[in-house]
């Protein structure tokens, strides 16, 4: 390294020229390329800021963009020299000075040139190459200091780069407003059908009328990527717009058809990214019946492609189609070729993305055999994928059974399999349904019984065993194979094996046997007086033989009866175990579909009589044992401390006609006003896409309301808004002040408002109030 330092001139030299500073400035770089801090020579690269030579400029850049940070004594002389270059009009300066701010990025940099790159970026006499940069660049600020880079100015004008001549300018500007539309999809909203003329005009054209922008036969697949982009920022456009974005689309998927035109893996390469984002926007727009299967025709081709990657993309948008009406059925016919991706395919994450196609595709149909496919596939299955599916066997196998007697067997067999990855949601859930259904405990006591007998059971089937049976054991005592004496002994005989909170169930079980069968009674207390019970070293396994050892000798048969009677049914709130799957894979998990209006009359697995909701897989509530707007009450607690139970899913119905006016919808909700006059919180209005609940707390004559939106879609609303009216009525009378709601709302997720309320009167009319105030915000919020 002393070499690199030695060749680097001493302070006593004369003046460098501009040569002589780039060289040397080009050393220092290596140098600090090479690890090392350079802490002098930051003075020459500024100055060769203001060299009128190319190459001495690019080295000072150069230069700056790697090793001054904002908190430089020498960002103010930058700044100055990026001004000149920016204000030079030289395209070459000017595209190496908006490299560097983009390169930087720094809060600094935004503040200094935020106003000055757009207007650069929409100005007549700029060169394409700057405009090129220039929104990039903006792109670049935007994404670090977005409150600092002012769009109302320009909109427009940025919008009309769609148009321009130069492919590169439009590129460039499609990212630009592809950000930009996230954040304000109302300013940019005219960008639709500038994007989707400029989309059929390249799409239509042939590979050689696009030769610059030409990839393997593939005409300008950047760029007809990031306008698909563009247009997943936007619902489907209105009828003239939407018949020429269909054709474009059905140009692509007719395209995808052809014989390749090269064999070079870049050729398809291109196609397929094409292809994909115009799926993902069928997919995205969900409108056209025709297309979607068509998608779905095409994604069946690629399950079973040489390529890897293609697999799993084709596996992964089969798993969005699936929630769609138009497509589901499409979906299933390809059932056996994913079920033979799950037993042959070596890459983990294309068996696991298998795994979510069969959960979204599977309904009453196939149910069954989907649950049998994926148990098949717990026994061999990569450990990092175990708990996912024991989770999506649980859910199916309670979602969709019609015979309960086969959902116990499913979920034994699940803890046969995969005991370790059985979660406790899992196990609970179990139980809570056995205790609320009549027609399965006997045959879940004698299941159970069964599956004990086995010589290495795991815990989780001792906690399941011994819930059962001491709440139902009575149901198969009647069999000599299964006297009460041989269920005790049979439960005993695991107590030793397992840990503590498991031994403090079977020691419930015991007093609970004590009630049920009394002829067995010494013989728990036996047990119950033993040392190794009444001493143990465990402070909750003593306590409780001590106080269930007492509570059998002094309490008489109608007391014991009283304080050990059977569990109450549950009652009907979320299953958790949707909660632990919506956690595990996040918000934006996939949705399978069920047609809740061909099955409306089957029952729940709670025993409700309910229709059974279309289901949003992977996805619950926010929390566990909590509906979407947490207005639930406390769920009930048994001996395991189980969670609540539910029927009632926070499910979307893809099927019901959501055309309906929001006027429409709320005069069939006006029942559910007269609840608030007794109460403070509650959900007010429900339909397949929103929930809304209210909380409110009153003093004297100021209140303070609550109104949560909840999105029950598994997409995002965007541009979401609400309006809170008086009626002329109320409106001389009440003084109401709420704050904005957040535009966009996540799938499976709420936003909340706060009202400020204020009654001007002495007078207050509870029922025509509180009706009124409810129908104004229904009538007047939408997604």
């Amino acid at each position: 390294m002393s070499f690199y330092f030695a060749s680097l001139p001493s302070t006593g030299d004369k003046a460098l020229d501009g040569y002589s500073k780039k060289k040397y400035v080009c050393k220092l770089l290596f140098i600090f390329l090479l690890g090392h801090d350079i802490d002098f020579g930051h003075m020459e690269a500024v100055n060769l800021l203001s060299s009128n030579k190319y190459t001495e400029k690019q080295i000072g850049y150069l230069f700056i963009s790697v090793l001054v940070n904002s908190n430089s004594e020498l960002i103010r002389l930058i700044n100055n020299a990026i001004k000149n270059d920016l204000s030079s009009r030289n395209p070459t300066f000017m595209g190496l000075a908006l490299h560097c701010i983009a390169n930087v990025g720094s809060r600094e940099m935004a503040e200094a040139f935020a106003g000055e790159i757009p207007r650069i970026l929409v100005a007549g006499d700029t060169m394409d190459s700057v405009k090129q940069s220039a929104a990039l660049c903006l792109l670049r600020l935007y994404r670090t200091s977005p409150d600092l880079v002012l769009t109302n100015e320009w909109t427009s004008r940025v919008v009309h780069l769609l148009n321009d001549q130069h492919l590169g300018v439009v590129t460039a500007a499609t990212s630009l407003i592809t950000t930009l539309a996230q954040k304000n999809p109302e300013e940019f909203k005219t960008s639709v059908s500038l994007a989707v003329s400029r989309l059929s005009r390249i799409v239509t054209s042939a590979s050689t009328d696009l030769q610059d922008y030409t990839y393997y036969f593939v005409p300008a697949p950047w760029l007809s990527v990031k306008l698909l982009r563009l247009l997943q920022c936007y619902p489907p456009p209105d009828p003239a717009v939407r018949g020429r974005l269909t054709e474009c689309l059905e140009t692509i998927l007719n395209k995808a058809q052809e014989p390749p035109k090269s064999k070079k893996v870049q050729h398809s390469n291109a196609k397929n990214a094409v292809l994909f984002e115009a799926i993902s926007l069928i997919i995205y727009h969900d409108s056209e019946p025709n297309l979607l299967v068509r998608a779905c025709n095409q994604l069946g081709q690629f399950l079973q492609h040489r390529e890897t990657n293609l697999r799993y993309l084709a596996l992964e948008s089969m798993c969005t189609l699936a929630s769609s009406e138009f497509s589901h059925e499409a979906v299933k016919t390809h059932i056996e070729t994913v079920i033979n991706a799950l037993k042959t395919e070596r890459d983990v994450s294309v068996r696991q993305r298998a795994v979510d196609l069969l959960y979204a595709m599977c309904d009453r149909s196939n149910a069954q055999q989907i649950v049998a496919e994926m148990l098949n596939y717990l026994e061999t299955a990569d450990y990092s994928i175990r708990e996912e599916i024991v989770l999506k066997v649980a859910i199916l196998a309670e979602k969709y059974a019609v015979d309960y007697t086969w959902y116990v067997d499913t979920i034994l067999n699940l803890i046969r399999i995969a005991g370790d990855y059985v979660s406790e949601e899992v196990w609970y859930r179990v139980i809570q349904i056995v205790i609320n259904r009549d027609d399965v405990q006997g045959y879940a006591a004698k299941t159970v019984f069964e599956a004990l007998q086995a010589p290495a059971c795991h815990e989780n089937l001792v906690k399941v065993g011994g819930y059962i049976l001491g709440e139902f054991g009575n149901l198969i005592a009647g069999d000599p194979r299964s006297s009460p004496l041989i269920q005790f002994n049979l439960l005993h005989s695991k107590f030793h094996l397992c840990s503590v909170p498991t031994r403090a169930l079977l020691l419930s079980a015991y007093i609970k046997f004590i009630n049920l069968f009394p002829e067995i009674k010494p013989t728990i207390q036996d047990v119950l007086r033993s040392d190794s019970q009444l001493r143990n070293a465990d402070v909750e396994l003593q306590q409780r033989a001590v106080e269930y050892l007492r509570l059998s000798s002094i309490a008489s048969n109608d007391i014991l009866a009283t304080v050990l009677e059977e569990m109450p049914p549950f009652p009907e709130r979320e299953s958790s175990i949707l909660a632990k799957l919506k956690k595990k894979k996040g918000p934006s998990t996939v949705t399978d579909l069920e047609d809740t209006k061909k099955e409306k009359n089957s029952s729940d697995v709670n025993g409700g009589t309910e229709p059974v909701p279309v289901s949003t897989a992977g996805q619950s509530t926010p929390s566990p044992s909590a509906d979407l707007l947490g207005l639930g009450g406390p769920s009930a607690a048994g001996p395991g401390a189980l969670p609540a139970a539910s029927s009632d899913n926070l499910l979307v119905d893809v099927f019901a006609d959501s055309s309906l006016p929001v006027a429409a919808v709320a005069t069939g909700a006006e029942e559910n006003f007269s609840r608030f006059i007794c109460k403070n919180n509650g959900v007010l209005f429900e339909n397949q896409l929103l929930q809304i609940g209210l909380k409110s707390e009153f003093r004297q004559n100021l209140g303070r309301m609550f109104i949560f939106y909840g999105n029950k879609m598994s997409s995002q609303f965007q541009n979401f808004t609400s309006t809170l009216m008086c009626s002329d009525e109320l409106k001389a009378s009440l003084n109401l002040q709420s704050k904005p709601v957040e535009p966009a709302v996540d799938g499976g997720a709420q936003v909340q408002q706060v009202v400020n309320i204020e009654w001007c009167r002495s007078l207050w009319k509870p029922r025509s109030s509180t009706s009124s105030l409810g129908t104004e915000v229904l009538s007047k919020t939408s997604p």
